[in-house]
């Protein structure tokens, strides 16, 4: 369980790093859409040959298909009340964020980030090992996610310390989210544990066509299309090494 907990508070500190970057190292709009397109190229990548593929291997195609819509469903619904809360902006950098809306940000967070946690602590199960690309993948695309926040959480009004303090919260939610996984799981059913990791991976994949791609692009231009390809290409790579 401590493991697993180690392994998501490694893959939650970039939301850390990435509000330290943006609040006192503004990076230039096109490099954090660079950075977040590699990350979901990656991310892409470890969805389908990772968490796809051991779902598949463990409770059949009935489990990871009925798991992956039912994630893509929760993160729509999810994503759908979050943004009426106040959270619709909550990774851009604009200062679009509502002066109050931090809690409904918080959230929105935990909902991007905790299904990659439980995917983290899940992952474990099967050899004692995490999936360092998955990890990888994590870890990459929480910083432009925190950095382009916390830009906007200040241009919103809200204190420093105060956004750090919200960035380190999730990160040890994450932490939190992957030791459960990890224990809750660790006698369950194997088409349980293929649901849910693929529940994760549909969450992950609405998360990117929803959120963190448009963003991107609306940021970035057409070079994202090419920074997520070569981002899943490293990612297939390196998983098949």
């Amino acid at each position: 369980m401590w493991t697993a907990a180690l392994w998501g508070l490694a893959g939650g500190s970039s939301l850390v790093v990435g509000a330290l970057l943006g609040l006192y190292a503004p990076i230039s709009k096109k490099v954090v859409a660079l950075i977040m397109a590699l990350g979901a190229g990656v991310l892409v990548s470890s969805v389908a040959f990772e968490l796809m593929d051991e779902a598949l291997g463990k409770g059949g195609f009935d489990a990871a298909a009925t798991g992956l819509l039912l994630g893509a469903l929760a993160f729509f619904l999810g994503d759908l009340m979050i943004g009426r809360a106040g959270g619709r902006h909550r990774k851009r950098s604009g200062g679009q964020q509502e002066a109050g809306a931090a809690s409904a940000i918080v959230l929105g967070s935990l909902m991007d980030g905790v299904p990659e946690s439980v995917a983290i602590g899940v992952g474990l199960l099967a050899g004692g090992k995490v999936g360092w690309v998955f990890l990888a993948a994590v870890f990459l695309s929480n910083i432009p996610e925190s950095l382009s926040a916390s830009v906007g959480l200040k241009r919103a009004g809200h204190a420093p310390l105060h956004i750090l303090g919200m960035w380190s919260a999730i990160a040890l939610l994450s932490a939190v989210a992957a030791g459960l996984g990890f224990t809750l799981l660790r006698h369950a059913d194997a088409n349980l544990v293929a649901g849910i990791q693929a529940f994760a991976a549909g969450a992950i994949l609405t998360m990117l066509s929803s959120t963190m791609l448009p963003e991107a692009y609306e940021e970035g231009g057409a070079v994202i299309g090419l920074a997520t390809t070569c981002g899943f290409l490293a990612a297939f790579t390196l998983s098949h090494l």
